[in-house]
């Protein structure tokens, strides 16, 4: 047996520390059989007793047949342990029978049959793997932070139940991820077996992990600037973390810019700039972060960097007022009370992360500014609730009709911020 050795920077910087990968299961890979296709792998309508025969001279051997008991629907037969096992086979564009999803049928099989004969030998093993990680002397880890809550697990599109919103303070999230070349796990040391979605990957850190040690990592690893590798899309909470600021650098240097030369501007925020330029503000970010060019010698026109600024709420994966958030602000704006909607609003603010409250704050804090010249720009805090409103705030899964009948309680829900934000926040 041998071991896969490699050398981690501990969270001191003092010294390395070499954990042992363990190679064990990277063994039972190795043994696992090897799919084993017959001359015709369809065989049309052949009962469960016929495919056991057919398939009973080699482990591993597999065959595609319709299915007797429903018709229409397709069963893929699969010889291992001495015995036919018959899984409901499906197909989107990729074929699956769980989770995982395969260009071809002979890749479908090579991975259950690795996670198979892994799961069979070593289902003990495999059960105890979270105990001793190697978790802390692996680099991931940094001092002095505050605690944060549990992780968020959102899928790859392997999975079938797709990305969910964030529901925790930190929202740093880890995907189902493939990885080329064997790989082990970050917190147990042992291979993450399989052909693909072996394991799971940390957004914020890069940490490698089986799924199931995922839900035991601990939750003090640091966004590394090496996996955040851009501003626009990358979720907020991630960005200001991997950045060590209290809002993104898009929204200082945004707002700044347009507080310096623009707050008289006629139609400020609602008239549009070039779509050409406020890409190009976009990538300048994407590329120098907070080195990016946006002063009067770079855009002349101030409409180009409040375009600028409304894409970058726009392409929050998060909204900057969270999914979770939504309805509690909708709510709020039905309330037709003054009294009871601040109330209302007051509370609603709290279910915001910490990151998204104070970039709200700031960002309302601002446009109040702007409604103190509309006399000039001709924005009042109505107007700037029609903009942001729907910049601001979207729920997932609305039908039209309910979306539709939602931008009226956006616009009531900004404005209110904007005329008592300094009595919320």
């Amino acid at each position: 047996m041998f071991n896969v050795i490699a050398f981690f920077l501990s969270s001191d910087h003092d010294e390395y520390r070499p954990p042992v990968w363990k190679s064990y299961l990277y063994q039972l890979q190795q043994e696992a059989p090897h799919p084993r296709r017959l001359t015709c792998t369809y065989h049309g309508m052949i009962s469960r007793e016929e495919a056991d025969q057919l398939l009973s001279q080699a482990e591993g051997s597999y065959l595609i047949r319709e299915s007797q008991r429903q018709p229409g629907t397709y069963t893929l037969a699969l010889r291992f342990g001495n015995q036919t096992r018959n899984f409901r086979l499906y197909h989107d564009g990729k074929h699956f029978v769980g989770e995982k999803r395969f260009e071809s049928i002979h890749d479908l099989v090579t991975d259950g049959l690795i996670t198979l004969y892994i799961e069979t030998k070593a289902a003990e093993y495999i059960a105890k793997m979270t105990i001793n990680p190697i978790y802390e002397h692996v680099g991931y880890t940094t001092l002095n932070q505050e605690p944060t809550l549990k992780k968020h697990l959102t899928h790859s599109p392997e999975a079938p139940d797709g990305p969910a919103p964030a529901k925790d303070d930190c929202n740093a999230e880890e995907r189902v991820h493939t990885f080329r070349g064997p790989h082990w796990c970050e917190y147990c040391a042992n291979f993450m077996w399989g052909l693909i979605a072996q394991g799971v990957k940390c957004a914020d850190c890069g940490l490698n992990v089986h799924k199931q040690c995922s839900k035991v990592v601990p939750n003090d690893c640091q966004p590394d600037l090496r996996h955040v590798k851009k501003v626009y899309s990358c979720d907020l909470t991630t960005l200001v973390k991997a950045h060590n600021t209290k809002r993104p650098m898009v929204v200082d240097m945004c707002i700044q810019e347009i507080e310096a030369r623009g707050l008289q501007s006629e139609g400020l925020y609602r008239i549009s700039g070039f779509s050409e330029l406020i890409e190009d503000v976009k990538m300048a970010f994407d590329r120098d972060g907070e080195k990016a060019d946006i002063s009067s010698n770079a855009y002349e026109d101030i409409n180009i960097i409040t375009g600028a600024l409304k894409l970058y709420f726009r392409e929050l994966p998060i909204p900057l007022i969270t999914y979770d958030a939504y309805p509690r602000f909708i709510e709020t704006g039905k309330i037709t009370d003054p009294d009871k909607r601040l109330e209302s609003l007051h509370e609603a603010l709290k279910l915001l992360p910490p990151a998204h409250c104070e970039s709200l704050r700031y960002l309302m804090a601002h446009l109040k500014r702007v409604t103190e010249y509309e006399k000039d720009n001709l924005m009042s805090s109505e107007n700037l609730g029609i903009v942001f409103g729907p910049t601001l705030m979207r729920a997932p899964e609305l039908d039209a009709m309910t979306a539709l009948n939602d931008i009226r309680y956006q616009r009531l829900v900004v404005e209110t911020l904007i005329t008592n934000e300094d009595v919320l926040f």
